[in-house]
């Protein structure tokens, strides 16, 4: 299996904020955000795999300022990490305002897909090669992240989680 880049599985998605897409505020509700980020994360773990993948987990969904109603709502999506049967995708949304003619960040996740094969098994998927400054961080920070997800999920022992323990413990 010939591995790919980050850049192959990049997607982009646009959504207009309508009336139904509110809460009382006039703000995009988050529940709907997520529906469209999990879309946006399920079409590049599909680029990156060539196959079916389902989404295993959610973390770090931030939400640091509102999209308005009317605004449009850029998501960002790509492989950041290749694992075994597993990718993480690295999301980042912005919200711009047509009239006032600004875009601001809304919103960063890191979404984690399984490949999986005709049968709904777990598949190997292509490793992955990080070209740019931002994707080589991305890709050395998701076995920390993926460490952690294991342990929360009950999966891995903390002790054993090596990468993760070199954060708060240096060697003298």
């Amino acid at each position: 299996m010939e591995a790919k880049k980050s850049s192959e599985s990049f997607t982009i998605m646009n959504e207009l904020v309508l009336p139904n897409d509110t809460n009382t505020f006039g703000n995009l509700m988050g529940g709907r955000l997520m529906y469209w980020m999990d879309i946006a994360a399920g079409i590049a773990a599909g680029k990156h795999s060539n196959t079916p993948s389902m989404t295993a987990s959610v973390d770090n969904l931030s939400f640091k300022n509102p999209i308005k109603l009317g605004n449009v709502v850029h998501i960002e999506a790509k492989v950041c990490r290749a694992f075994n049967t597993s990718m993480e995708i690295h999301i980042k949304v912005w919200g711009e305002d047509l009239l006032h003619q600004y875009r601001y960040e809304s919103n960063e996740a890191f979404f984690t897909f399984v490949a999986l094969d005709p049968n709904g098994k777990p598949r190997t998927v292509p490793a992955l090669i990080p070209e740019t400054e931002d994707e080589k961080r991305l890709f050395d920070g998701a076995l920390r992240r993926r460490q952690l997800r294991l342990i929360l999920a009950g999966k891995m022992k903390p002790d054993d989680a090596n990468e993760l323990k070199a954060l708060f413990f240096k060697e003298a």
